[in-house]
């Protein structure tokens, strides 16, 4: 081999910078690889990067100290706020709908976990740094060991006499098991409780409100001699159905369409374009008339429709009522799509960068709308790094804030993982905070945090092999295997007969939360395709965030009551 290549390639105790970054891209390409394969249905993922760096660390791989603690640092920045920059929106708004028991439920299983973790360090002997450690592993939570690591470094910096174990090598020895306990659990539960996935299905859509439901809209006929000369307004006040939308009106023998104000007057045998969700447009109908097969109303020649993209500084932060551009533009916005979601737009909805406007009307007054709103979707494509770096700031900024909790020996923090989480939550909440917006594209965001989850475990993973062997053996990896499986199962169990004989739970859902409890996304896809459904995503979205927060509260706080 040239020498210069071999310099770059082969291991050394003592890398220069290029050796570093070499040593990162060889975890990151090869764990990457790796984490495709599949076994069955089951895969590794992105954690596989980990597991290289292991092997690559024990061949005597290294990188440089202070860029080894740069990029396990900004791995889990860009990690954890892309995390919640996706889920912020769902995570509040199911707190009006059965969030609340599933997040009581999930922290009550996490402070379970920490709980056994206690007690098997008041009975084992085992140092708290490694217990730490097996408990991250067997729960599969990345932001946690970060944390733990953070409050290690900082002990360690005010008593620099004190030595500690590196919690990450008991992480990289209990995580397959945490992986492999969650998907054994769901499986087991399943059979165990005699699951059909379809007639779970069945009752899961039985219980859903209507607002769960998506939007519809339906062509009807007005026949009720009740609704005749009555404005748009009164008809569906009277209906009882005050969210509805008519979007478009056709008037009998006449094939021109329009978009109606609300106090048009209704004729006989109108035809009316009726948007609002399925349950509340059915009895509308049903009232005023019955449904019609006409044709004409859904025309483009006269009334057309088009998506909109709030893009225009002058249009952010506005409520839809304040930019009143049904009466200045003659036309009339019906949805708004957001992070996911589909809303019937209301005057109080308040526009936030990125956001897709539904609008029906002519289509010149569409454009003069585009005009205010924006549309720009290259702007969308580009990054907007004024916005991403600053939201990264104030993460920063918030987890450095010390918190003096009397008896502690040093103050706590939130850290690099739960200060960039709770910044995007309500940056993403609600839809910025000045320059800082919510906005990221979906290609983007997926990037950032697999970027970030990459370099995080790379780094940690080449750190963690360098004595890992002989670490294994000193500290007895096989124990470590035991306690871990004790603190995967035992929480898993008492949360799936509460889950089940308790809150009656559907299983689609609890099996989201044991994934999302444990914050693998692994067992999410696992579940997702054993049970051929998307509903365990939704309950997995729900927990992630406040479970993530509470798992690096719990790891730091066993850290520093616990560590020497």
């Amino acid at each position: 081999m040239l020498p210069w290549l071999s310099h770059l390639l082969l291991p050394t105790e003592t890398p220069d910078v290029t050796q570093s970054l070499v040593t990162i891209m060889l975890a990151i390409g090869l764990g990457v690889f790796i984490g495709r394969l599949k076994l069955g249905k089951v895969s590794l993922g992105v954690a596989a990067v980990m597991f290289v760096g292991l092997l690559l660390g024990h061949y005597g791989y290294r990188i440089q100290i202070d860029i080894l603690d740069f990029i396990r640092n900004l791995g889990l920045i860009l990690f954890v706020y892309g995390i919640g920059i996706q889920v912020g929106p769902s995570f509040f708004s199911s707190f009006r709908k059965e969030g609340l028991r599933f997040n009581a439920l999930a922290v009550g299983t996490v402070l379970l976990g920490g709980l056994v973790t206690y007690l098997l360090f008041a009975t084992t002997g085992m140092r708290i740094e490694n217990l730490v450690g097996v408990m991250s592993g067997a729960v599969t939570n990345t932001p946690g060991l970060g944390a733990a690591k953070s409050t290690l470094e900082e002990i360690q910096r005010q008593f620099p006499d004190k030595a500690f174990a590196d919690p990450a090598i008991a992480y990289a020895i209990t995580y397959p098991l945490g992986v492999l306990g969650i998907i054994i659990t769901i499986i087991i539960s399943k059979l165990w409780l005699r699951v059909s996935p379809a007639e779970e299905m069945r009752k899961y859509r039985l219980e859903q409100t209507n607002h769960n439901l998506p939007l519809v809209h339906k062509k009807c006929r007005v026949t009720d001699t009740r609704y005749f000369a009555k404005t748009i307004q009164e008809a569906v006040t009277q209906s009882g159905h005050d969210d509805l939308m008519i979007t478009r009106l056709k008037h009998s023998g006449s094939s021109a369409v329009s978009s109606p104000a609300l106090d048009t007057r209704l004729r006989e045998n109108d035809v009316l374009m009726v948007v609002g969700y399925e349950h509340d447009v059915d009895d509308f109908i049903a009232k005023v008339g019955r449904v019609s097969t006409d044709l004409f109303i859904e025309s483009e020649h006269d009334i057309q429709y088009k998506n909109i993209f709030v893009t225009n500084p002058g249009a952010r932060r506005k409520k839809l009522g304040e930019l009143d551009i049904y009466n200045k533009y003659d036309v009339k916005v019906t949805r708004l799509f957001r992070a996911g979601r589909e809303m019937l737009a209301r005057p109080s909805l308040e526009l936030f960068y990125g956001d897709r406007l539904r609008v029906v009307g002519t289509k010149e007054a569409i454009e003069e709308v585009e005009k205010v709103i924006g549309n720009s979707e290259k702007q969308l494509l580009e990054p907007d790094f004024l916005s991403l770096f600053g939201g990264l700031l104030l993460g920063i900024i918030l987890g450095s804030i010390p918190i003096m909790i009397p008896s502690l020996p040093v103050p706590i923090k939130l850290g690099f993982a739960a200060g960039p989480l709770i910044v995007a939550l309500f940056v993403s909440r609600y839809g910025g905070i000045g320059v800082i917006h919510s906005y990221i594209n979906n290609g983007a965001n997926y990037f950032m945090k697999d970027l970030g989850i990459c370099l995080f475990f790379a780094a940690v993973g080449v750190h963690a092999g360098a004595h890992f062997y002989e670490n294994f053996i000193a500290y007895n990896g096989w124990l470590m295997m035991v306690y871990g499986m004790c603190i995967t199962f035992i929480p898993l169990i008492i949360m799936v007969l509460i889950g089940t004989l308790l809150m009656k739970l559907n299983f689609l859902q609890l099996a989201g939360l044991m994934s999302g409890t444990y914050t693998d996304p692994a067992a999410l896809a696992f579940s997702t395709s054993y049970l051929d459904s998307d509903i365990p995503v939704q309950s997995y979205a729900t927990v992630y965030p406040l479970v993530t927060i509470v798992r690096i509260f719990v790891a730091q706080l066993l850290i520093l009551m616990l560590a020497g």
